[in-house]
């Protein structure tokens, strides 16, 4: 686990660097300076973009991760990269000529208060390319077992671009409708730095023959563009289904409330940059027994690391709601709860996700993503239009849908490989987080209200409190019970 914990803290630290400047962006500047209609476009715009790149990547991103350890020879290699690196233009190439017609559908899908979609719609295909290969390209270099430059821009680029463009609307520098065009162009841009940066890591020499396994890279990447397609509906399929029912705001306030929810998701995806190409080399060397070991140790470390965060986040999110501007972006509690923990349980599996897409038995990944992606779809249509649950009923489809398609990941994981992530630590892990949440949801300091310059910093200074009492209490209770040898070594650099 030495370069997992390694690449996983550095990632970490910058995906929780992303997640600051995010959360400036998303708290503080998109409700004051965009405000919650243009907000909610610029929500509902990235997640259509989001849904469609899956389809243009083609699902190479994953094959690269798993072919490209199985080839002995660096003529081998070159072939399989020269072969793979056109294939995202097979679809994204005619989906251009096709997108008037995505245009009036999606158009015919949005009511009428929020027909200012209609003249931004062409970049959600342009993020979705340049996302598809970024994606692309950084599995290039992850296969390198290079996972931080990529990984600075596929989280921090974009929001530090944001927060620029932010300060240029509120300066007047440009028109709101500016900021999606330059928007669009740093997703671009970002593209072509991952190009350069992965051609700088490894440069194969460029053939025009096919690897002699074509046809398995075909099938295999045939089956994750679907099951990357099906995928993403989970991910953004409710904000896409607001503006059909709802004005385009509750986009905004519910993208707030996901935003802050997935918060406690960093280290899984710091952590899974590196997993991913790790977990695939060990299964193509048939090397079962340390497939599991990087299965149990990411999973107690991610519980651990997990848990801390959904304390912090929970603990503190009504006192955060306090400092937003609208009173549509309170209320959001339950959002937070419910999203955060299907996070948590996400985390919980470790490598799981990892093992099935990068093993034989991945064509079972389609199923799973097209029975997640339809159940969470029933699900929206049930508790959204049908029973009037409001965005609460969003975040709890998607809960459910994580429980129980991820309880049957688990599952098949275990009658395949005859692993689990579960050790004895894990019970005492989960208790350790029950017992704190229970403890310290239900009360906040009852502090006078202090203000600078007519802003209440009252709740900032309930958040610092709380979170740091928190914090202690939970590193104490961890390295007490010995919870996790890694964790252990980590902390004790700090504190000897």
């Amino acid at each position: 686990m030495g370069i997992v914990l390694k690449q996983s803290f550095r990632n970490t630290i910058i995906i929780y660097s992303a997640f600051l400047v995010g959360g400036i962006n998303t708290i503080v500047f998109y409700p004051r300076i965009l405000e919650s209609e243009f907000y909610g476009m610029v929500t509902f715009l990235l997640s259509a973009s989001n849904l469609v790149m899956p389809l243009t990547a083609f699902g190479i991103q994953y094959t690269i991760v798993k072919f490209f350890s199985s080839y002995e020879t660096k003529e081998e290699k070159d072939k399989f990269l020269s072969s793979v690196i056109f294939l995202p233009l097979l679809i994204a190439i005619p989906l251009g000529f096709m997108w008037n017609y995505a245009h009036d559908w999606i158009m015919s899908k949005v009511t009428v208060e929020n027909q200012i979609i209609e003249d931004y719609t062409f970049s959600i295909y342009l993020i979705a390319i340049a996302c598809a290969y970024f994606e692309l390209f950084y599995s290039w270099t992850k296969v390198q077992f290079q996972t931080v430059f990529g990984n600075i821009l596929k989280e921090l680029w974009n929001r530090v671009v944001v927060f620029l463009l932010l300060i240029a609307v509120s300066l007047d520098f440009i028109t709101k409708s500016d900021f999606i065009l330059y928007l669009t162009i740093a997703y671009i841009i970002r593209a072509f730095v991952m190009m350069f940066y992965a051609f700088y890591m490894y440069l194969p020499k460029f053939h025009f023959k096919l690897p002699e396994n074509y046809k398995e890279i075909l099938q295999y990447s045939l089956y994750i563009i679907l099951a990357g397609s099906a995928g993403a509906i989970l991910l953004d399929i409710d904000k896409i289904m607001i503006p059909g029912k709802d004005t385009i705001e509750k986009a905004a306030y519910y993208s707030v409330a996901v935003f802050i929810g997935s918060f406690i998701e960093a280290p899984s995806r710091a952590m899974t940059q590196i997993l991913q190409p790790l977990t695939s080399k060990s299964l193509n060397e048939f090397n079962t027994k340390e497939v599991e070991n990087l299965y149990k140790k990411s999973s107690i470390n991610l519980l651990l690391v997990g848990g801390l965060f959904f304390l912090l986040v929970n603990c503190g999110v009504s006192e955060l709601f306090k400092l937003m501007p609208e009173k549509g972006y309170a209320g959001g509690e339950w959002v937070v709860l419910m999203i955060s923990f299907a996070k948590l349980y996400t985390m919980f599996l470790g490598s799981n996700g990892a093992i099935i897409n990068n093993s034989t038995f991945y064509k079972v990944t389609l199923p799973i993503a097209l029975g997640m992606s339809v159940f969470v779809y029933l699900l929206n249509k049930l508790f959204y239009f049908n029973l009037e649950f409001g965005t609460d009923g969003l975040a709890l489809a998607t809960l459910l849908t994580i429980l129980i398609f991820n309880t049957f990941k688990l599952w098949f994981v275990y009658k395949k490989f005859s692993i689990t992530p579960f050790t004895p630590k894990s019970f005492k892990m989960g208790m350790i987080i029950l017992f704190m949440f229970v403890a310290f949801y239900f009360w906040d300091f009852n502090l006078p209200e202090l203000e600078i310059m007519e802003f209440s910093i009252t709740p900032i200074i309930n958040i610092l409190l709380k979170s740091i009492i928190i914090t202690l209490v939970y590193v104490f209770v961890v390295l007490k019970l010995k919870v996790s040898n890694e964790i252990d070594s980590l902390l004790k650099r700090f504190y000897k």
